[in-house]
């Protein structure tokens, strides 16, 4: 193609560009007036030009992504019928949660898993069950989200115990692919910094790389959470597999690439004008597809307070084909090369996190923070500051703490306990506590009503 049309133009210099924005400021201060310094210590610009990229190479999908619908196993014959007619109606990929064994026999009834990427999301750690389900599903596109570290970061207990859980690892290790999943999900709903949830999804990782070996890396998968910071979460997404690449490569190894499964963030989600969750959850997927996520998995609009139903779920999916089918974002991961702004934070996120990552690995690393408590520490601080700039408004989440409209009434349509919920257990180690954003401001209106 001619460049013409450009060749009768002189380039200009990003300090020209400067220089232009300081005349027209009229004496005003560049720095004060239109830099932008956010929680995660970057300094956003008013411009960018070429000189803000990074060559650095990330190691993409090399495909589009998968739509995947999440069910939940309480009876093995209904999860399979939702799993059929999820399939049916344009998902490729499933998420199976389940608290107990079960029929895994009814439970993938005629679902080809040669073909369909499955998930499977236990909050119980059986390697003999997890085996033998492996066993008859196809490895290459079978998940296993098992992690005995996040379950002790979540719940503040192992499963059983140290010895126990490790051993219980390594046995499943020894039979099964894809078999560990880090749960980088609970540090972003727990209100950590984007910065915080890349070095900790890092050093939560290199903890099992350590102790089972390097060799286990394509074994590892991830599991992250998206909020609505719409470039920051492309960038982090992208970060994360630069990061990823960078620590494999300390252990000697390539061509692993970081499996990525992402879903919409419920810390920013409301109870009251619900449907501006539908608006979250759109831009939340699009930040999701174009940062390369390998599956994509929506919430539904009324996830925090209504049961599983077959419109809530509807919807959810249909965002995704939306965007998939109609908005041509199917083959998106390759969509921000390029892209200055992207570029500049990708790469500054980046030597953040590894930065922090360091800093958590020179001081014993991340289980033995962990246990000291420094992590949840961290978090909460991080938390704080959030929901101080919730109730100052400077976040803002419509119809919650702006233009709220008083004559939404929501008790009557609670079928789940949308609020923290208050634990009287012992626990080993204080646990990360997923808490969202608005729950303060919706208690005091449900007791209003």
């Amino acid at each position: 193609m001619s460049n013409f049309l450009f060749d009768e133009f002189n380039p200009t210099s990003a300090k020209a560009w400067k220089q232009k924005i300081q005349v027209d400021l009229k004496g005003a201060d560049y720095n004060n007036s239109l830099l932008w310094h956010t929680d995660e210590s970057i300094i956003v610009k008013p411009f960018y030009t070429k000189e803000d990229r990074n060559n650095t190479a990330i190691n993409l999908p090399k495909k589009g992504f998968n739509i995947c619908q999440t069910i939940f196993i309480d009876d093995e014959k209904i999860a399979n019928s939702l799993a059929i007619e999820a399939l049916q109606r344009g998902a490729n990929s499933i998420q199976f949660k389940a608290s107990k064994t079960f029929d895994y026999k009814t439970v993938l009834n005629t679902i080809n898993t040669e073909k369909t990427i499955i998930y499977f999301k236990f909050s119980f750690l059986n390697a003999d069950f997890q085996i033998e389900l492996c066993n008859y599903c196809s490895s290459k596109n079978t998940f296993f989200q098992t992690d005995i570290i996040g379950n002790l970061a979540e719940k503040g207990n192992w499963f059983t115990n140290l010895k126990e859980d490790h051993n219980q690892l390594e046995k499943i290790l020894s039979s099964s692919e894809n078999c560990i999943s880090i749960s980088s999900e609970l540090y972003q709903n727990s209100g950590a910094t984007i910065t915080q949830q890349l070095a900790y999804t890092l050093a939560h990782a290199n903890e099992y790389l350590n102790h089972f070996d390097g060799a286990i890396a394509d074994k590892i998968h991830f599991n992250f959470a998206v909020g609505s910071n719409y470039f920051f979460e492309i960038a982090k997404l992208r970060a994360f597999r630069i990061l990823w690449e960078s620590l494999l490569n300390e252990y000697g190894l390539k061509d692993v690439e970081a499996h990525i499964l992402t879903q919409p963030s419920l810390s920013n989600k409301t109870l009251y004008d619900y449907n501006t969750n539908m608006l979250r959850t759109t831009s939340e997927c699009m930040s999701a597809i174009l940062g390369g996520s390998n599956t994509i998995s929506n919430v539904s609009y009324d996830e925090i307070y209504h049961k599983s139903n077959e419109f809530g779920e509807r919807i959810a999916r249909n965002q995704l084909l939306i965007l998939q089918q109609e908005s041509y974002l199917s083959e998106a991961q390759n969509f921000a090369d390029g892209a200055y702004y992207i570029d500049s934070i990708t790469n500054q996120l980046a030597q953040n996190a590894l930065t922090l990552f360091k800093l958590i690995e020179k001081s014993g690393g991340f289980l033995k923070q962990l246990k000291a408590g420094i992590i949840q520490k961290k978090i909460s601080e991080s938390a704080i500051k959030e929901e101080e700039k919730f109730n100052t408004k400077e976040i803002v989440l419509l119809g919650t703490n702006l233009q709220v409209n008083s004559a939404d009434k929501m008790k009557s349509e609670l079928e789940l306990y949308p609020f923290v919920k208050q634990r009287h257990i012992k626990t080993l180690i204080t646990p990360i506590v997923r808490k969202r954003l608005s729950e303060t401001v919706e208690k005091q209106r449900l007791d209003n009503e």
